[in-house]
């Protein structure tokens, strides 16, 4: 199961009592488009998974560099016994769209409402449609797309279980194959002449 990266998600639910409980994931991924949606596996013994069952939906708060303290805290105490918002100082904001909460502090985040579950081994794949992204303005290059030097994203390398930044521009995609794309394409219409 080392494929590396992995993102490191901050995932928030109301448990049954209504009370905000956040846990951290690095299985997800976005798996879909259209409609939007996003894959989380998580296993069935974790207090979000009964909460994500119940209520049917779940928020992705993608942390800052910043917050890689309160990032991992989430992953290594149960919301069974901890009230990890508290302990992190996350203030919990009410969706109006799905039954989750999601995390103020975090400049970006994705609500999701499932749409189907699936069950793999230990875990249960949730699919969550997005209904809305929350991103903070600053963190906008134009209308459309994110600077994700200022969003500041945590990748994870569950091989050494070390948190990295993401670092920097390689080149523009969808533009450094084409001389590859080129060349196969002039090989194959000189084979035909």
């Amino acid at each position: 199961t080392f494929a590396v990266p992995t993102p490191t998600w901050l995932i928030a639910t109301y448990d049954a009592n209504g009370r905000p409980n956040v846990m951290t994931v690095a299985w997800g991924g976005i798996c879909s488009s259209p409609p939007p949606c996003v894959t989380v596996s998580i296993r069935s013994a974790t207090y979000t998974h009964s909460a994500i069952v119940q209520r049917k939906a779940y928020t992705v708060n993608i942390p800052s560099s910043a917050q890689v303290a309160e990032a991992d805290f989430a992953g290594l105490v149960s919301g069974r016994d901890r009230n990890k918002f508290a302990e992190c100082g996350f203030t919990a904001k009410r969706s109006t769209l799905v039954d989750a909460p999601y995390i103020d502090e975090v400049g970006l985040v994705l609500e999701c409402r499932v749409v189907q579950t699936h069950e793999v081994g230990i875990h249960t794949m949730f699919i969550g449609e997005i209904l809305d992204v929350k991103a903070e303005e600053s963190m906008l290059r134009d209308a459309r797309a994110f600077d994700i030097r200022k969003v500041a994203p945590l990748i994870y390398d569950p091989s050494t279980r070390s948190y990295l930044a993401v670092g920097d521009a390689i080149g523009p995609g969808w533009e450094l194959g084409k001389a590859i794309a080129q060349r196969h394409t002039v090989s194959s219409s000189e084979k035909t002449d």
